[in-house]
């Protein structure tokens, strides 16, 4: 739902609303910084982390999309 979209984008970019000009305007600590999304190659246990200075997402390759949505409801409700 919209709530959790902007808790999502929260949690990535340190903003809950899109920039005006849109994701290509999206900023970081230097400037234009795109988002990002890592792939996080340790447990499958760990909670998807972020860095708010990249606009990165650092994610655990799940096993279903079910145990994705759930990690990533659960990080953004932190």
């Amino acid at each position: 739902d919209q709530a959790d979209r902007a808790k999502f984008l929260q949690f990535v970019t340190g903003t809950s609303k899109v920039p005006l000009q849109g994701f290509a305007a999206l900023e970081g600590m230097n400037g234009i910084q795109k988002f990002q999304i890592h792939r996080d190659d340790r447990s499958t246990d760990r909670l998807p982390s972020a860095h708010t200075c990249f606009n990165q997402l650092d994610l655990p390759a799940y096993e279903s999309y079910e145990k994705l949505r759930h990690m990533l409801l659960l990080a953004i409700q932190e």
